[in-house]
């Protein structure tokens, strides 16, 4: 696979590079640590996250995250995204995505072990309208060496639309649970309780929280909880009562962020304000969710982080706008 174009960032760096189909890109990234950038009680992190100064990042033994394109762009078409500029949502191919890992931890030849290595299908696309996401998760497995502790992960908004969902659904848990030893997660975008506010933000592409309930009935997680996000944006409506009707707490925790500060939301007008300077647009959110039984991650990024080109698809679209 070849790099096209290599972009440092404060945290690491973002790769657009030449798929089988197209433009891909992924990023090879490090953390600044939990203490840092998250509130967790649960977690033993009680302290309240008033903006993340862009400072030392932890060293990638530590934590290493590899976050990967499943698709060429989307289809979903979500309010809040910019990857739907890029192009259709056509699926990337096996070695589409075993490439990006592998040419992720290329760009650190001299890191030779890592705790944890994040590999996040969470870039361009929805992961679960691509079946190699599976078989390239079985790849991972048996072929990166032992010391990359792997800890995948499918962040999906749950298309309603998707025939297959239900099934890729179940086989990534059984995956999560027995070959992955429940060192595996499994993200749902859901950013509102509100049907007719979801309707909007997902583009009417998203099940609705029964049918999603409905799909995962059976499900018992090994391991981490299933994560039910929530990019919170000040006109959106989350009831936490409405999550516990579906979501029970023994198997779902929740986690709150700000929402992106994409190009897409300047244009629709969505936004955390002070989301990223201060804690309090979420303190009223997690103390409810918390009484309602619920683990809550408060997780704030940098703002370097956030206008350094990270959030999925400005890369290539950057790109396109220099070449015209």
């Amino acid at each position: 696979m070849k790099i096209i174009r290599n972009i440092k960032v404060p945290t690491g760096n973002i790769c657009i590079s030449q798929g089988d189909k197209g433009l891909l890109e992924f990023i090879s990234i490090g953390d600044y640590g939990k203490e840092k950038n998250l509130k967790a009680d649960f977690l033993g992190l009680p302290n309240e996250i008033n903006s993340v100064p862009h400072g030392s990042l932890l060293p990638l033994e530590e934590k290493w995250v590899v976050t990967i394109s499943t698709q060429y762009g989307c289809l979903m078409n979500c309010n809040f995204c910019d990857v739907p500029k890029v192009g259709a949502g056509i699926n990337a191919t096996f070695n589409d995505l075993i490439r990006q890992v592998l040419e992720g931890i290329k760009l650190h030849p001299e890191v030779l072990f890592t705790k944890r290595l994040n590999i996040h299908f969470a870039r361009m696309g929805e992961p679960t309208l691509n079946p190699n996401v599976l078989d390239a998760t079985k790849w991972f497995k048996t072929h990166i060496d032992p010391e990359y502790h792997i800890h995948p992960v499918v962040s999906t908004m749950m298309p309603r639309k998707n025939e297959w969902l239900k099934v890729f659904i179940h086989t990534w848990m059984r995956m999560k649970n027995r070959l992955l030893n429940g060192e595996a997660g499994l993200q749902i975008s859901l950013n509102s309780t509100d049907e007719e506010q979801r309707r909007i933000i997902f583009n009417n592409n998203a099940c609705s929280l029964e049918e999603i309930k409905n799909i995962m009935e059976g499900i018992l997680p090994s391991g981490r909880k299933i994560t039910l996000n929530i990019a919170l944006a000040d006109s959106y409506i989350v009831n936490p009562s409405t999550l516990r009707k579906y979501f029970n707490p023994q198997d779902y925790l929740i986690k709150i962020t700000p929402m992106h500060l994409t190009n897409a939301c300047k244009e629709n007008n969505i936004k955390t304000d002070k989301g990223y300077e201060f804690y309090y647009p979420y303190k009223k959110l997690e103390e409810d969710c918390k009484n309602e039984g619920y683990d809550v991650i408060v997780f704030v990024p940098s703002k370097e982080e956030d206008e350094s080109k990270i959030t999925c698809g400005n890369a290539i679209l950057s790109t396109k706008e220099v070449s015209k």
